[in-house]
């Protein structure tokens, strides 16, 4: 049986839509729900910043349970490791879903449960890692791997485009009161069934027997810790901060503006949630147009223009943001083409670095460095800084991600000039 690279694609895709979903979800409720629900006793700001606290632990975690379950993977294979690592994730999601708050009898512990799954969300997510992008990349036609690298990222979108018209929904079809109680609670459901079903098809993918020789063939297997942290541990660094300018914009333009807009704005949430939508259809269109540019241009150059795009960006974002409804509309808008433009092409741009049998593990610990620094802390750090000193400070953050991005760019190019 031949595998062709949209074979390849779909998987990807799928995996990629049921993470970003999970990952939104949470992210919406962080700012909706859970000031409310698990930090009642604290002002609505402090309450949202304990709350992005929490979301940040999955991003701690993620790298440790890639590295946990590529040793599992070297040891039993990838399909008991998937398997794991879906019961982890499946639990993790409905422990959220069914966890009473702080006013129960739980009280302080309700916080802790919540802490304690998101870490297992975060430990799933990274044991989840099945290779299939990096497969992806390696199987596609000379020419064509900006087109094929962006179908992978089309998730990001899709899946937020899914959190947010769900959770549009539930926040205007049912009392406020009845959103807090039991309502937030749908999403997590629907999150737990669409992880399950998303990693079970991608556990009946990679496990057959064609795909298990193709990653062979590619030499995609998990490498040995020590060796690999030796040899390659500079340029998963490198790395994950060439993709830095968009992953700090992740944040910047979905999970972060909805607090601002909740804590600062007139802008009702039901309609910043639509502008949102409507900004993931234009990031989609970006990630689209991204895989065609780059496959003229180079991956590596689009990333440095977007960069520098997305540094001139920055410097307009306490204008927009402190410019009423239209200049949060407009900051958002543009926020999500320079994203999708950025972020089709971030995922595996400097994984042709790794040595070829350090590719897989390679892969999955640079992206999961890259979501750790660029995208963990970004809403809680835009939103402390900008409540406390300022909105220029959030333009200083998104400048020196894009900075940093450009800094790696060129320390990748001088290290291939040297070699």
């Amino acid at each position: 049986m031949h595998i062709e690279p949209g074979d390849i694609a779909v998987g990807v895709l799928i995996g990629r839509v049921s993470e970003y979903f999970d990952y939104f979800v949470y992210g919406i409720a962080s700012v909706l729900v859970f000031p409310s629900v698990f930090f009642p006793f604290a002002p609505r700001l402090e309450g949202t910043l304990y709350a992005f606290v929490v979301f940040s632990f999955a991003f701690i975690a993620r790298p440790i349970g890639s590295f946990l379950f590529l040793i599992i993977q070297r040891r039993y294979g990838r399909g008991p490791k998937m398997t794991l690592a879906l019961i982890l994730l499946g639990t993790s999601t409905a422990g959220i879903s069914f966890l009473p708050g702080y006013g129960s009898s739980l009280g302080a512990l309700a916080i802790v449960l919540l802490s304690v799954f998101r870490v297992g969300q975060g430990l799933a997510l990274g044991g989840s890692w099945d290779g299939l992008p990096s497969l992806l990349a390696l199987s596609a036609p000379k020419g064509r791997r900006g087109w094929y690298a962006m179908m992978g990222q089309l998730g990001a979108p899709v899946g937020f485009i899914m959190a947010s018209g769900l959770f549009t929904f539930l926040y205007t079809s049912v009392a406020p009161a009845d959103f807090l109680s039991w309502g937030w609670r749908y999403a997590f459901f629907v999150a737990l069934a669409v992880n399950v079903v998303a990693l079970f098809a991608r556990l009946r993918l990679v496990v057959t027997e064609e795909f298990e020789q193709l990653f062979k063939a590619r030499e995609l297997m998990p490498a040995n810790s020590a060796e690999f942290f030796r040899t390659q541990g500079h340029m998963v660094v490198i790395g994950s901060f060439g993709a830095l300018a968009s992953y700090a914009l992740f944040h910047l333009v979905t999970v972060f503006p909805l607090s601002w807009i909740l804590l600062y704005s007139k802008q009702s949430v039901s309609q910043f949630l639509d502008v949102e939508i409507f900004g993931a259809f234009l990031g989609a269109g970006g990630i689209v147009a991204s895989g065609l540019i780059a496959d003229r241009i180079g991956r590596r150059n689009m990333l440095g223009s977007l960069a520098i795009l997305i540094a001139v960006f920055s410097g307009y974002a306490p204008t927009l943001l402190n410019g009423g409804r239209l200049g949060e509309d407009v900051f958002l808008l543009v926020g999500f083409v320079l994203l999708g433009l950025s972020y089709g092409q971030s995922a595996g741009a400097m994984n042709a670095s790794f040595e070829p049998r350090f590719r897989y593990t390679g892969a999955a610990l640079t992206s999961d460095l890259a979501w750790l620094v660029g995208a963990g802390f970004a809403p809680l750090v835009a939103l402390f800084l900008s409540a406390h000193f300022g909105l220029g400070y959030v333009s200083l953050y998104l400048l020196s991600g894009a900075l940093c991005t450009l800094g790696a760019l060129w320390i990748n190019r001088a290290i291939e000039a040297r070699d």
